[in-house]
C-alpha cells in the first residue's frame, strides 16, 4: 500500500501487437502488476510513435495500425519497484522501461466495503413496469449507436437499471432478416433493451424515447419485483430492480 513520501514512477512502453506467452504484452504486464499487489496502474494507447527500429507507427497507416505504442504506467515504493524490475525486463522484450523519482503527496484510498448485516437475506416484493425496446444494432442517434444513447439517457433520467441483449437472428416490421453475419463486415443484429422501474419513471422517459427511436418497437408490461437483499431498510440508495 502506498504511503505519503518518496516513490518511483515507472513507465513501460511496448507495441499493441507485442506478445508475451501468447497474450498481449501490455495485458500480461498489467496482470503481473495486479497480482503482485501494485497499488495501481494505467494503460494508455498512443496514436503515433516510433521505437528503436525507427519504424513509424501511426493510426493514419492502416497496415501499421495494430503496432501502435502502448504505455503501462504505475507508481510504487522504491523497494517494490526493485522487486518487480527483473520480471518486467523479461516481459518487455524489445520495449522500453522508464523510471524516475517522484513524491507521493496523497496516496489513493481504498473504498470502504459495506458491512453486510448478520442473518439471512431479507426479501422485498413490489409492483413495477418492464419496458422492452427492440431496435437494430446499426441504428444510430446523433452519430453513436442507438442502444448506447438509450442507456445513457436512461441513466441520466435516474432509471433503476437496464440490460442490453444482442440477438443472433430476428426480423421486424419491415420483414427484413437481421442476423449475426460472422463472415461479413456489416452487422445488423437485433438488439433488445430490458428496463424495469416504476410506471411513473418510465412514462417520464417516453417523450425522450420517442425522439430517439425512429424505427423499432417499445412494449410495457406489468412485473412483480422479488429481490433478496441485506439490511435494505437502512439503505440510502433507491432500491434498484434488475432482470
Amino acid at each position: 500500500m502506498l504511503t505519503q513520501g518518496p516513490g518511483k514512477k515507472v513507465a513501460v512502453y511496448v507495441t499493441e501487437d507485442q506478445q508475451y506467452h501468447g497474450s498481449a504484452a501490455y495485458a500480461a504486464i498489467l496482470d503481473f502488476l495486479f497480482f503482485h499487489n501494485v497499488s495501481g496502474a494505467t494503460v494508455t494507447r498512443g496514436i503515433a510513435g516510433f521505437g528503436a527500429d525507427h519504424h513509424l507507427h501511426t493510426t493514419r497507416l492502416v497496415d501499421l495500425a495494430v503496432r501502435l505504442p502502448v504505455k503501462v504506467e504505475f507508481i510504487e515504493s522504491a523497494e517494490k519497484v526493485e522487486e518487480l524490475l527483473p520480471k518486467l525486463h523479461e516481459m518487455v522484450g524489445s520495449g522500453l522501461i522508464e523510471m524516475h523519482d517522484t513524491t507521493i503527496v496523497k496516496p489513493a484510498e481504498k473504498k470502504m466495503k459495506r458491512k453486510s448485516s448478520e442473518g439471512p437475506p431479507l426479501k422485498r416484493e413490489g409492483k413495477a413496469k418492464m419496458m422492452r425496446i427492440y431496435i437494430g444494432e446499426n441504428d444510430k442517434w446523433n452519430g453513436k449507436p442507438l442502444y448506447e444513447a438509450i442507456v445513457n439517457g436512461l441513466r441520466a433520467h435516474d432509471i433503476a437499471g437496464v440490460t442490453v441483449y444482442r440477438g443472433i437472428l430476428g426480423y421486424g416490421a419491415n420483414r427484413r432478416i437481421h442476423k449475426d453475419a460472422r463472415l461479413s463486415l456489416s452487422h445488423d443484429r437485433p438488439i433488445l433493451l430490458s428496463v424495469v422501474d416504476t410506471e411513473e419513471k418510465l412514462q417520464t422517459f417516453m417523450p425522450v424515447l420517442d425522439q430517439m427511436v425512429q424505427q423499432g418497437l417499445v412494449v410495457l408490461s406489468n412485473v412483480d419485483i422479488i429481490k433478496y437483499t441485506h439490511n435494505y431498510q437502512k439503505a440510502e440508495r433507491r432500491q434498484e430492480a434488475q432482470i
